[in-house]
């Protein structure tokens, strides 16, 4: 018989609710200044929804243990919300080590991109494989990621550049949501690049009247959800215009705008995004001081992604700038063939060392925050009551060590928790 209640993890040395009055995200002081319970337990129900959290002894009083399927003593633990990982391209074919090869020999970006490599490189291997090898390489990534501590994740479309491949990678996100726990945000980007032998205004017009349609006629008929639009607003790629029309569009199909600005060039990306009302901008590498501005006060998140500037040479997003202007700051792993990262612990270590956050700061950014430019920051990023039962149990007395172990998190994470459900035990504890 089914008891009332899923999952009692108990005694945390630490519990890490990141914040407790419902809070949709959080700025500069509040991102110092988490919620921490020392000595706490957390209650989830068989709806997988969290019931209570609080000092253990509360709960011990109101909750007897048998009226739980699963019992999990974290003494000498700490226990954090899943991570969200708010920029994600996981559906490809083709790798591309040996443009790292080139880029370490001082290739840009764009040397590759006019070489025939990058983006374009990676659509053609896209375009030519079957949706069962996109699929399997997917959940692969998708695992791979959960282990890492991530529990949702925004997931691109983007390598096909015509309704056929966009689609493809769509119906593959959309499986993957349907058959793994891991929670995903899924994102049209046939705005990635401008397909060879077409045009900006040609690629635009192909968007607008051929794969956007398209798009809504499968969301109408309930057979893909689809959450956010995306374009990659760039020099050499979609201009602002184009790039308006693309996210205007989306937002008219009831998407949320949240898209690639700023990062080779200033395009006053930024402040078209805040004028647009778009939910993200990623990215974001050169954005104005009048950008920065315009996104504190529309309320649109900066998704940053050290990963990228990091393996790019790029000069590094202003977060700092972004963090003290009152901007809602987030982060990503920006997992792609250009830049391969799957852990949410290295993106944080990344976005405190070299973009000069405080650890407080990234775990905001890599949770409440990372679920606000999601759309989702009502049911994940924080442990509160009615939200999901997503958590992370750490082998360390410290939650901080999560960020300052760089790459320690394959040995730190004991447990991975998703609805109630354990999705990953790591049963190899650390010796200490």
């Amino acid at each position: 018989m089914s008891r009332p209640y899923r999952l009692l993890v108990k005694n945390a040395k630490q519990l890490v609710l990141i914040c407790k009055n419902s809070e949709k995200y959080l700025t500069k002081d509040g991102m110092q200044n988490l919620c921490v319970i020392e000595n706490g337990s957390v209650v989830i129900g068989s709806d997988g929804l969290i019931k209570a959290v609080g000092p253990a002894e509360t709960i011990r009083a109101q909750y007897a243990e048998a009226l739980f399927d699963k019992v999990i003593d974290a003494a000498g633990m700490c226990v954090l919300p899943g991570l969200v990982d708010a920029h994600t391209h996981p559906v490809w074919a083709g790798d591309r080590v040996h443009e790292f090869a080139m880029k370490l020999a001082g290739a840009t970006y764009m040397d590759v991109h006019r070489a025939g490599g990058g983006i374009h490189f990676t659509v053609e291997h896209t375009r030519a494989a079957p949706a069962s090898d996109l699929l399997a390489t997917l959940r692969s990534r998708l695992m791979r990621m959960q282990r890492a501590g991530t529990t949702l994740v925004e997931c691109k479309s983007g390598y096909g550049l015509e309704l056929q491949t966009e689609l493809k990678m769509l119906e593959v996100i959309e499986e993957a949501r349907r058959s793994l726990p891991i929670n995903i945000s899924a994102t049209y980007c046939g705005a990635h690049a401008v397909p060879k032998g077409k045009t900006v205004a040609e690629a635009t017009e192909d968007i607008l009247r051929v794969q956007l349609p398209r798009l809504k006629e499968r969301m109408s008929a309930g057979t893909l959800r689809v959450d956010n639009i995306d374009v990659f607003c760039e020099q050499g790629v979609f201009d602002l215009s184009s790039s308006r029309s693309i996210l205007q569009a989306g937002k008219q199909m009831g998407l949320n705008i949240n898209f690639h600005g700023d990062e080779l060039h200033p395009m006053n990306s930024a402040q078209m995004g805040a004028e647009l009302g778009a939910l993200a901008i990623s990215h974001l590498e050169e954005v104005t001081d009048a950008g920065i501005a315009a996104m504190a006060k529309a309320k649109t998140a900066a998704v940053l992604l050290p990963t990228t500037a990091y393996i790019l040479r790029l000069p590094q997003p202003r977060a700092r700038d972004m963090l003290d202007a009152g901007v809602i700051v987030a982060l990503g792993s920006d997992f792609n063939p250009n830049a391969y990262c799957c852990s949410m612990p290295i993106v944080m270590h990344l976005a405190c060392v070299n973009m000069r956050m405080s650890m407080p700061e990234a775990l905001a950014a890599a949770t409440i925050n990372a679920a606000y430019a999601l759309g989702r920051s009502h049911t994940h990023g924080s442990l509160e009551v009615n939200k999901h039962g997503d958590l992370l149990l750490l082998n360390a007395t410290r939650w901080e060590h999560l960020i300052y172990q760089l790459g320690g998190h394959q040995e730190l994470i004991r447990y991975v928790i998703i609805k109630g459900d354990v999705v990953y035990d790591n049963n190899k504890i650390l010796d200490l």
